[in-house]
This record gives structure tokens, sequence and C-alpha cells, in this order.
């Protein structure tokens, strides 16, 4: 079996440079994975036997910018054509500390490939695109079957954030009819407590791709099954998730959207702006503010997020021209500027009687006519 496209091509000025120094140079892990399922390649890794001062040095003969990222690993970052690829030497474990380990360089492959995660990811290719897997991954990958890489509570162990990364992988490239593995699931429920170490910035991450992937919804009922979920996301709840999922009619949305279903926050590291529409989408699932109004207070996209949390929430359908009422909502001006109301009313007065003329707008689908509001003055 063979993979191909552009990806592959832009790499084999290094792959090149390696092989003609003798040094055997293969592009492995997630771009063989994505190439063979079809979806698109993101960074490309190489890994090779030269070890990793060589690479330097052939890299800069070649004229290659190099970035000494992870020397101690084994790794250094060879930048061609503006494409920077990530270089790391054939290893294995010595010691494992956490998610620190001590690597002893001139592994085999089937060392290198023992040491990484799942089975999915432990796939190499050739310049000329010929996969090679050591470890029998392949008919893992086409059979959309998630397993850890020898033992999983050794696996677990030496990383804790594998246990977010064995469903983060589930939602996005498992096939939840199969089942779960059964060892793989009992390791991550074992030793969930360990995600407890992990900073919230890991665990944000993760969890952002996560919530991404196109149903992320087995993924997530499969952690709070576990016990996985409490320490990852406390206080989240799952139901409204898969009707979520449903109501998006096969276009995903936004993470936090589907975050905000799930109702808790506690444990991530969000930006400000996240933050701030995490609160306001829960707002607005519990408001009786109508779609139009929706719009007006959230925008357009954020409208959206709040109906369709609020009809998974409740399990429903949205109202009957839902997007119509919205994008009205997002246009509007309303109708009344303070300008109306002076030198009539003054200062607190003035805000107060406009906050009263907003609300009875609101509440009233945004229909009422500025004479109409003026009248309430």
């Amino acid at each position: 079996m063979k993979v191909a496209g552009d990806w592959l091509t832009r790499a084999a000025p290094v792959l090149a440079m390696l092989e003609a120094a003798g040094h055997r140079a293969l592009v492995v892990g997630g771009c063989v994975r994505n190439a063979l399922l079809g979806v698109p390649v993101g960074d490309v890794d190489i890994a090779t036997d030269a070890r990793p001062e060589t690479v330097s040095e052939l890299a800069e003969t070649a004229g290659f910018r190099v970035v000494p990222t992870g020397l101690a690993h084994g790794t250094v970052t060879v930048v061609a054509q503006g494409t920077g690829y990530e270089v790391t030497t054939f290893r294995r474990d010595a010691e494992t500390f956490g998610r620190r380990a001590r690597v002893v360089f001139g592994a085999a492959l089937e060392q290198d490939a023992a040491r990484r995660d799942f089975t999915l990811n432990a796939l190499y290719a050739q310049a000329d695109g010929s996969v090679i897997d050591p470890l029998g991954g392949l008919p893992d990958l086409l059979a959309r079957r998630l397993r850890f890489v020898g033992d999983p509570d050794a696996r677990i162990t030496e990383d804790a954030l594998r246990i977010l990364r064995f469903f983060r992988f589930l939602a996005q490239y498992g096939d939840p009819d199969q089942g779960l593995d059964a060892d793989a699931l009992a390791a991550c429920a074992h030793h969930s407590a360990m995600l407890d170490t992990l900073s919230r910035e890991r665990i944000t991450a993760e969890m952002r791709k996560l919530l991404a992937a196109p149903d992320p919804a087995p993924a997530v009922a499969a952690m709070a099954a576990s016990g996985v979920l409490l320490h990852a996301l406390p206080g989240a709840m799952p139901q409204a998730l898969p009707v979520l999922v449903h109501l998006e009619e096969g276009h995903p949305g936004p993470w936090l959207r589907r975050l905000a279903v799930l109702g808790s926050a506690d444990g991530l590291r969000l930006s400000n702006a996240e933050t701030r529409d995490f609160g306001l989408l829960r707002d607005a699932f519990f408001s009786p503010d109508t779609p139009a109004a929706l719009g007006w207070l959230l925008g357009a996209a954020l409208g959206a997020d709040a109906i369709l949390g609020r009809a998974a929430l409740l399990e429903t359908h949205p109202p009957a021209g839902w997007q119509t009422d919205l994008a009205r909502g997002a246009a509007a001006q309303f109708p009344v500027k303070p300008a109306d109301l002076m030198p009539a009313l003054q200062g607190p007065a003035l805000g107060a009687a406009l906050k009263r003329m907003q609300a009875h707008w609101l509440a009233h689908d945004l229909r009422p006519t500025r004479d109409e509001l003026l009248g309430l003055a």
C-alpha cells in the first residue's frame, strides 16, 4: 500500500538529503494516517536513524534552516521551502517520568514504533509512498479501530495525556459501531485520576480537538461512563450532546457551542473571549428570548449557537423560521435613541427609561415601533 500527495512531494528534499548520506528517512504518524484515510494532512513528521547532530549538519550543508526544537529527545526542525519538518532520531525510552522520558538513540524501527501511543499512529512511509507497518496498525486504521501500542497501562503511566488522546482519536477516527477496545477503556478508567496532574492548557487543547470532531458524542459518553469526564471536565453532563449533533445536520458546530451544552468549563483554560461567549450561551439557553432577540443580543453566529443549544437541552427542534428571525434580529437597530428622550429625561432617569423600552422591545420580538416605545416613557 502506498500514500501520495503534495505533502509528500514537498517533504521529498528533506528525505533525499538524509538518504543521500546513507541514512534511513521515513515520514511517520499523522501524515501517513490521514493520507490513508483520505483526510487532509497537517504537519509532516520525519523519522530517521541519523542522530540529531548529523541531521543538523546535513540540513545546514543542504542550505536548509535548522531549529533545535528538542535535541534532548532527538528532534530538530528542518525548514525547507518555507515548511518546517520535525525530524526525530529513532529512539526508545530508557526511563519515563510522566510526560518526560530519558531516550536512547540508535533504536531499531520496531523499537521506535513501540514507544508511540496508538497503532494507527505507528505507521511509516518511504519517500516513494510505500507504507511500513511494524506493529500491525494498518488493519486497525482501515477498520477505524483504536488500540494502544502494547500494554495500555504502560502507555498511560508514561503519559497521562494519552487518556484524553484516546477519546479524542476515538472521536476523530474511530468507528463507534465497533465498540471500544475493552483493555484500553479499562486502563483509562483505572488511571483517570492522573488527569488531575495535567495542566489546564493541555486538557483544553485535547478537549478543543475532541469537541470539534464531526460527532464527539459517543466518545464523550464513554468518557462519562469510565469516570474520565469527571476529571477532565468536572460538572459536565453529556446527555444533550448527541441531540445537538443531530440538530447540526452533518455540519459540525463550533467546539464552544458543544462545550456550553455540556454545561461546564471547569478545569479548562479559555481565552477571555471564549469565557465571555460561554457565559452568554449558558444564559441564553435558559432565557425566554426569541430567536430575533437572540440575534440582536448575540449576533447571528452566537445566536445560532444559543438556539441550537437550547433546543438540544430541551430535546426538541428549534422554532419554525428561526433562521429568518435570527437574521432579522442580527440586522435590527433599536428604534429609540437617547436624543429622543432628551431633554425631558437626563442621567439615571434616561438610562432607566431606555432599559425599560429595550426590555419591552425584546420581549415583544423586536416588533414595537419607535412611537410605541416612546409611549412607554
